[in-house]
This record gives structure tokens, C-alpha cells and sequence, in this order.
């Protein structure tokens, strides 16, 4: 709790513009309720503005009144938006017709508006699925240049402080991309040293794992993550990286100098990229069930504007988490 507070009071310092397209949905309301209460972001809701209001009135949310409501349906941009989206997508074969409907539809809507910058983030998914979320994403806003691949980081937070940074962890991809090749595992490197960055604020150490450390085994497997940590040094000659590692050599310091003396990562790591999402996964559950961890995410990355996406079956709380995340990648406050 300490970690998300302070989220919060960073992201409060510079307010983000955080548009949430499931604007009737009861636990987001409820959510964006809470965070004009704390007052820590500006809150943009999409939806029909009188429905919204009585279910506001319904729920008892005395602060429903201080979000800006945009009508899909009718609002000053729609004209604009429209024909943006249609210039953007007509080499694709998009119609006026289908842009004219496109852009009522509240997930389009909403990435849009942070393209066209009247917003600066979103947070979607209590009654969508991931892929309704993110495909107006990736045809709007995209991804940052030179990163060719989405993946989702999970913070993880565990209650034995000698790991990572003060029990802090990044596990990635824990998410999205099923098997990266060795160029995408270098960007869902690149990627995460970001999100340890931005949302953490801590400097990244990343350990690049296998189930080899520096050569102790020989497999097309390593040579994968081999590749990819030589790539991400390329991409950011500054990154402190290092791999192939396993995981206890890059957790444990007196493990790590023994299969990889030398290395300024093995033994310190607080940002761990794995080789594909099955292991990523697994290992985020694992340590979270296990070692009584709290995960926060997953947390887009990648995405050249913060657009993250929650479980359907998410609490009220997990969206104003995911919203406090999603500012401070917006603004880029932890330092």
C-alpha cells in the first residue's frame, strides 16, 4: 500500500487526463468516484451524460459531478475524430461510413482523443475483452518507435525486502506476446526498463533468464535470450543488463558471483524478463500465491500513450490502482 500511496501522491503532483470508456459500468464508476475524491487525476468518462448521472445518483458518488462526460453519440469533435480516423486508416480499407461509426464506438473514441491530445491515458476492460481494448490501440495509437512489440509487466511487491529493489520486483511478459522472437524479447527488455523507471522509479537492473547461466547449458533456447540481451544492449547501450541468467543466480547475490563473477546484474537484479509468456505467467502466480506477494497489472508497455487494460473481473480497487499507474506513465513523475 505504501507503493501504490505513492503513486498516488506523484501522480497528484502533475494531474493526467485518464479517460475511461466504460463510463455505466458500475465498478468504474465507482473507481473514478474514488480518484476525484483523492483527487489525484482528472477523470474523462464516455457514455450517454444524463444515463451516467442517475446511475452516479444510484450508487450514492457524490463526485461523479467534477468528470468531464463526453456523449459518444454527439460532442463538439466527432467530425474531427471521424476524419482523422478515416486519413489514418483509408490505406486499410476503411470507409467514411465505417469511420462515422467507428468513432462512436467508446473504446475508438477514447484512443482518439489521446491521439488527437485531449486525453492522456486510458484505462479499459471491467466489461470488454482484452482484445476489443487493445485493437483501436494498436491501429490509433501504436507502438514507440523502435519498439515493435506490446508486452504486459507485473510489479511485484513481496513482503521479504531483500530482493530487487526493497522487495520490489518487474516480472515481463507476463501478459501478451505468447513466444518473442530475439528481437521482441530485446524491445520487452527495453520496454521494461521504462516501466521500472517511470512507474517505479528505480534505476533498472535486468537479468535476461533461462535456465542456463553464461553458457551452463546449450540449447537454441538460450541462444534465444543470449541474442536478445546483445540486441537491447544495442537499442540502449546504457541499459545495465545481463544474460542468459537463472533465476537464483540473478536474485542471490552469493549464487550470482558464483555462475557469473564479474557481472554487475547476476545477484542484484530487480527487473526479470523471461523467455516466453508461459514462464512469465506461471512464475508471476507462483510468487504471488506462494510468497503471499501483491502483483499490480499487468501494465501496458509499449504503447507510444499509456492504454492499459484490466480483468474483467477486476475490484473497484484494482481500477483506481490501474488509473494511478496510468498517470504516472503519462507523466512520467516517479523519478
Amino acid at each position: 500500500m505504501e507503493f501504490i500511496q505513492q503513486l498516488k501522491a506523484n501522480a497528484k503532483a502533475k494531474k493526467q487526463r485518464i479517460v475511461l470508456p466504460e463510463g455505466l459500468e458500475e465498478r468504474t464508476l465507482q473507481a473514478a468516484n474514488t480518484v476525484l475524491e483523492e483527487d489525484f487525476a482528472e477523470i474523462i468518462l464516455i457514455g450517454n451524460p444524463q444515463a451516467i448521472n442517475d446511475e452516479a445518483s444510484r450508487l450514492n458518488l457524490s463526485h461523479i459531478d467534477k468528470a468531464k462526460i463526453i456523449d459518444p453519440e454527439s460532442h463538439d469533435k466527432i467530425d474531427s475524430y471521424r476524419d482523422f480516423l478515416y486519413e489514418l486508416r483509408k490505406s486499410k480499407g476503411m470507409t467514411l461510413e465505417q469511420a462515422s461509426e467507428l468513432v462512436k464506438n467508446p473504446l475508438y473514441l477514447s484512443v482518439l482523443m489521446i491521439k488527437n491530445g485531449d486525453a492522456d491515458g486510458e484505462v479499459a476492460g471491467a466489461d470488454n475483452a482484452t482484445g476489443d481494448v487493445l485493437r483501436p490501440a494498436f491501429q490509433i495509437v501504436k507502438t514507440i518507435p523502435g519498439i515493435s512489440v506490446v508486452s504486459g509487466a507485473f510489479i511485484m511487491i513481496l513482503k521479504d525486502k531483500e530482493f530487487g529493489e526493497n522487495g520490489i520486483l518487474i516480472f515481463a511478459d507476463g501478459a501478451v506476446h505468447p513466444d518473442p522472437d530475439a528481437d521482441q524479447l530485446a524491445d520487452i527488455a527495453v520496454a521494461s526498463a521504462m516501466t521500472a523507471k517511470s512507474i517505479v522509479g528505480i534505476e533498472p537492473r535486468i537479468a535476461m533468464l533461462s535456465f542456463s547461466t553464461k553458457g551452463s547449458a546449450k540449447h537454441p533456447m538460450v541462444d534465444k535470450v543470449v541474442e536478445a540481451t546483445e540486441k537491447a544492449k544495442k537499442i540502449n547501450p546504457d541499459l545495465k543488463i545481463d544474460g542468459e541468467l537463472q533465476a537464483d543466480a540473478a536474485l542471490i547475490p552469493s549464487i550470482g558471483s558464483k555462475k557469473a563473477p564479474g557481472s554487475e546484474i547476476a545477484g542484484k537484479a530487480n527487473v526479470l524478463i523471461f523467455p516466453d509468456l508461459q514462464s512469465g505467467n506461471i512464475a508471476y502466480k507462483l510468487v504471488q500465491r506462494l510468497a503471499h506477494a501483491e502483483a499490480i497489472g499487468p501494465v501496458l508497455q509499449g504503447m507510444a500513450a499509456p492504454i492499459n487494460d484490466l480483468s474483467r473481473g477486476c475490484s473497484v480497487s484494482d481500477i483506481v490502482n490501474l488509473i494511478a499507474i496510468t498517470a504516472n506513465q503519462a507523466a512520467g513523475t516517479l523519478k
